[in-house]
């Protein structure tokens, strides 16, 4: 692991690395950095570094990199300096991003490419032979080479920056913006996987937000930013399921928001409700449940109606028969009819679930599906105003359907309607938000509804009716769809009909007169003639008194209704501030009586376990006690039992009896009663046996006799049969020849016929036969033609594989060749170095044996004149001066032909040497030091000028024995 003193130097060592090519270097250099916990500090050169840090990872498509280096940058700069962080993903994503879009771009050049109208003269043969193992196309090819990496990476980067940022109350936005970006790609490029694994992801990062509430930087989802923001994320989510078609996980995307709505009680913007909505009833009529799609549709009107102010009447129109129709289209009968008491309550439940995700207040005294219902919902919507609306054509169908009584001509007159109603429809221009309306979607519901319709009321009119009949009055569809319609209509108790393929005609159950059905058609007759009377006399009007102060009137209504309104506003305010400061006074009492709570909980759970605990053991063991009690008390019974019966003594009351003893008692008077019983069906088996036999011995005679007249009657019942079927056989002879004799006259005709059958069928076997075997020589061909490129592809591969072999050898043998040839330039060089070196050791012993001899040579000079030294003044030391300059620059001046150091060519002349200098002969043990050993000074001193040398130093030495 590098260690850097500075940041900026890792940045630095970085650079260097990349520039000569190893990234993977310096990414583990900079990883190494992040990693480290010396530098935990926020300083802007960190940032640097991790924008460099991003740059390699997505480089080379290092998604776990980028991970650990985010989650660590993100504990550096999380409390100091939180848009840094923001930049770097921001940063990440981007080059993500535009490397995906650079592959796409890439594969798609490829792919055009390619696109040209010769293939054969374009290709290579290795193109050829690739296409021809591989099997696939050029585009899959570079798809899986090259968009499919980058496509990978950028699924990882969005995973990764989702978990970074799924807890972090700072970076909101950023989250949000990151779920948008993620299901843009997945939209993009119809990645349904993946949508769903990212649905799922968001999923469980919201639940463990609801999970873990004591982490420090969790969001707070009761802000209005927070739940606007998860809100958005949500809405994306279910706008892009739809257009995905993945309809189950937009139910999801439905449930989640419906989860944050009443997680936070307070109800979000019309705008995302009005698309909240509008998702629901696309899901609800893709899943075909036409009433929870009528109520979202019920939903969405009170919501425009409510809050566009810019909702044109027409909008208003098209929206209102929608919802119309969508009532119209829920089936008229309840589908639990006949269902079990488990269906009905799952129905309710449904229902109860249903009527929560859609807002709909349900009265608790009622059961839901009394609420949720087809009447319920068309009184909703007279209540409502919805009918004021709808269009004429909507309007007078559901009157045709649901009021008038036409049985023979009901089909007849909504047909029509129906055809106008499956032109009108398009896009909603002052409701942007709402799904195109089709009205035509909802003419097959009503084709079935009017069909049923038409069922009903004939079957109020009619016993029975011809099928044909029946048929010619519902022109929607075949009677064989009019057959299934019924049974579902018979099955839910909705008409009583049943249906005669047989006689061709469909029989309706019969009425009485006080049900329910006849009596609403009276009801209806008798609403009829009462309007027909009110126009054929109308009722006379009294003169109203108050028609002088109805002047003023609109202006008094007016004010009072403002002031009513403004009044109403400040009462709201007023609510709103009292219930958010009774709201923060519960939150801090529930939090006071949960901690309370909570420990009270602990110390009961513990004592509560401890006790449940001691009176499990007590429990146990009083049961095994009493029940070997119990055990022991039943085999004493038994055992008295028993012994009674056979006279014999029982077990004093007295005696102690253990549950042992009793058990061997138990067991041998067990094996006693066997052994008895043994005996007893030993002597039964033989009084059978003999009872048996006896009967055997008397039944003989009689099973014979019965067979011999049993043999009797089988002869004589054979006789007839057979005289009977010779009877029949000599009158189908007769009758055979007669056949005979009638059809000789056709033999010629047939003779002839039958030549022309086979001549032709010879014919065609020829014919056959020659096309067989053109066939067959043809597929010989072409197995030929195919063996032979086979082969010639086999031998091109072979061939090809051979020179590959061949120049891989050759490149081997001369990668050999290169190293042996190294390695012996090696030992030549080393063995050259070796001798010189031996040499130069040979001539540094002969220069020491020299200067050996030299020495003792002035030793023994020294030795013989010592007198005339003592008699001798002491000259004075000037003159020496030059004598040892002149000797060190002899030893300094190189020797002709000598090799002189290129460092040692341009040096100046060195000094004259000292005393001390000139003396280092002079030591003890008569050895140079180690350091001075190897100098080529010394080797100059010695090679030239000997002479000056010697005698300085003879001088010196024979001064300092003096002074010894």
């Amino acid at each position: 692991m590098a260690t850097f003193a500075k940041p900026e130097n890792a940045l630095k060592r970085a650079e260097e690395l990349i520039n000569v090519g190893q990234k993977q270097a310096a990414l583990q250099a900079l990883h190494d950095l992040i990693t480290s916990k010396r530098y935990r500090a926020w300083q802007k050169t960190l940032e640097k570094i991790m924008f460099k840090y991003v740059e390699l990872c997505v480089d080379m498509r290092r998604g776990r990199f980028a991970k650990d280096g985010l989650i660590q940058y993100r504990i550096v700069c999380q409390q100091v300096n939180v848009s840094s962080l923001e930049e770097v993903i921001k940063h990440f994503m981007q080059l993500s991003s535009e490397r995906a879009e650079q592959a796409r771009n890439q594969a798609q050049a490829l792919e055009d490419a390619l696109d040209v109208e010769d293939l054969e003269a374009d290709k290579r043969p290795e193109d050829l032979m690739l296409s021809y193992v591989s099997g696939e196309k050029g585009k899959e090819r570079s798809d899986r080479e090259v968009v499919t990496p980058w496509f990978k990476f950028l699924w990882e980067t969005y995973r990764t920056v989702l978990e970074i940022l799924r807890n972090n109350s700072k970076l909101e936005a950023l989250y949000a913006m990151t779920a948008h970006r993620a299901f843009q790609f997945c939209k993009q490029y119809k990645r349904t996987t993946e949508f769903r694994r990212l649905c799922e992801i968001i999923r469980n990062h919201l639940a463990n937000l609801n999970k873990y509430r004591d982490q420090r930087d969790r969001p707070d989802l009761s802000a209005p930013e927070s739940l606007h923001l998860y809100l958005d994320t949500r809405v994306e989510q279910l706008k892009m399921a739809t257009e995905l078609g993945l309809w189950q996980e937009a139910f999801r995307s439905v449930e989640d928001i419906h989860g944050l709505m009443s997680m936070v009680k307070k109800s979000p913007k019309p705008s995302t409700m009005v698309i909240y909505y509008s998702k629901l009833t696309e899901i609800f009529w893709m899943s075909s449940s036409h009433l929870y799609h009528a109520y979202a549709w019920l939903k969405l009107f009170t919501l425009q109606k409510s809050y566009n102010k810019n909702l044109s009447q027409k909008d208003l129109q098209f929206i209102a028969s929608s919802v119309l129709l969508a009532a119209l289209a829920v089936s008229p009968y309840d589908h639990s009819y006949g269902s079990s008491h488990v269906e009905i309550e799952n129905e309710k439940e449904r229902n109860l679930r249903m009527t929560s995700l859609i807002s709909f207040i349900v009265d608790p005294k009622r059961e839901s599906r009394e609420v949720l219902s087809r009447a319920s919902l068309i009184s909703e919507l007279v209540s409502k105003g919805v009918m004021s609306c709808v269009s004429q054509e909507v309007k007078d169908l559901y009157h045709l359907l649901e009021n008038e009584f036409f049985p023979l001509d009901l089909a007849s007159k909504v047909q029509p309607l129906l055809a106008k109603m499956s032109k009108v429809g398009g896009k909603l221009i002052s409701a942007s938000s709402l799904p195109d309306v089709h009205l035509s979607q909802y003419v097959p519901a009503l084709e079935k509804l009017c069909t049923l319709r038409v069922l009903q009321q004939v079957s109020q009119v009619y016993q029975s009716m011809k099928i044909e009949k029946l048929s010619m009055m519902i022109p929607f569809f075949d009677f064989s769809v009019v057959e299934k319609i019924s049974v579902d209509a018979v099955k839910y108790n909705f008409i009583a009909m049943r249906i005669d393929h047989l006689k061709g005609a469909v029989h309706f159950g019969t009425m009485d007169i006080e049900s329910d059905s006849l009596s609403s058609h009276l009801a209806i007759l008798a609403d009829s003639l009462n309007k027909a009377r009110s126009l054929i006399y109308p009722s006379v009007r009294k003169q109203s008194k108050l028609g002088d102060s109805w002047l003023g009137l609109a202006d008094i209504v007016d004010k009072e209704h403002k002031r009513l309104l403004a009044r109403k506003s400040i009462i709201e305010k007023r609510k709103e501030e009292h219930e958010r400061q009774m709201l923060e006074m519960e939150r801090e009492e529930e939090s006071k009586r949960l901690k309370l709570q909570k420990i009270t909980e602990e110390a009961e759970q513990k004592r509560l376990a401890s006790e449940y605990t001691r009176r499990e053991e007590q429990r146990i063991r009083r049961e095994i006690e009493e029940r070997e009690l119990q055990e022991a008390q039943a085999l004493l019974l038994e055992t008295e039992k028993r012994t009674k019966k056979k006279g014999k003594r029982p077990v004093l009351e007295g005696e102690k009896v253990t549950k042992q003893v009793l058990i061997e008692m138990a067991l041998s008077e067990q094996i006693k009663e066997r052994q008895e019983m043994e005996k007893k069906l030993h002597k039964l088996r033989k009084t059978v046996d003999h009872f048996e036999h006896a009967k055997m011995d008397e039944q003989a005679p009689l099973v014979h006799q019965a067979y011999q007249q049993r043999l009797q009657d089988e002869r004589i019942l054979h006789e007839s049969e057979q005289l009977k079927e010779i009877e029949l056989s000599r009158q189908h002879h007769a009758g055979d020849l007669l056949e005979k004799n009638r059809l000789s006259r056709m033999l010629p005709n047939k003779v002839i016929f039958q030549s022309k059958i086979v001549s032709r069928r010879e014919a065609e076997y020829s014919r056959l036969k020659n096309e067989r075997e053109e066939r067959i020589n043809q597929l010989v061909t072409m197995r030929k033609r195919d063996r032979e490129i086979k082969r010639k592809l086999l031998f091109y591969l072979k061939s090809e594989e051979e020179r590959l072999t061949k120049l891989q050898e050759e490149e081997e043998a001369r990668k050999r060749e290169e190293a042996e040839r190294k390695k012996r330039e090696e030992a030549e060089k080393k063995a050259k170095l070796d001798e010189i070196a031996e040499r130069q050791r040979q001539r540094e012993r002969e220069i020491e044996e020299k200067k050996e001899r030299e020495r003792k040579e002035a030793l023994l000079v020294r030795s013989s004149e010592p007198v005339a030294r003592l008699a001798d003044p002491v000259p004075p030391s000037r003159p020496v001066e030059p004598v040892a300059a002149s000797a060190a620059a002899a030893t300094n001046a190189p020797a002709p032909g000598k090799y002189v150091p290129k460092f040692r060519r341009s040096e100046p002349p060195a000094a004259p040497p000292s005393e001390s200098s000139n003396d280092r002969w002079s030591r003890s043990d008569d050895r140079p030091p180690a350091s001075d050993r190897w100098r080529s000074d010394d080797r100059r001193s010695l090679g030239g000028g000997g002479g000056s040398r010697l005698s300085s130093s003879s001088s010196s030495w024979s001064s300092s024995r003096n002074r010894g």
